[in-house]
């Protein structure tokens, strides 16, 4: 998946500065990538849109 021109988002709750600890959303086609803010360069973690639905879902219960 070509997360390449994707839009990042990171929660508003992320700590602000060098020192927050977060992990930026995006998504592509059916696709959802997730990487860690502080480096974006070392990788994505992509799943279906589907699979990432479910795990909204369950932060939920």
């Amino acid at each position: 998946m070509d997360f390449t021109d994707a839009v990042w988002r990171k929660s508003d709750r992320s700590g602000q500065g060098t020192n927050g600890n977060c992990v930026e959303v995006a998504f592509a086609g059916s696709a959802v990538g997730v990487r860690d803010s502080k480096s974006p360069a070392t990788g994505v973690l992509a799943f279906p849109a589907v699979q990432w639905a479910f795990f909204l879902r369950g932060l939920g219960s």
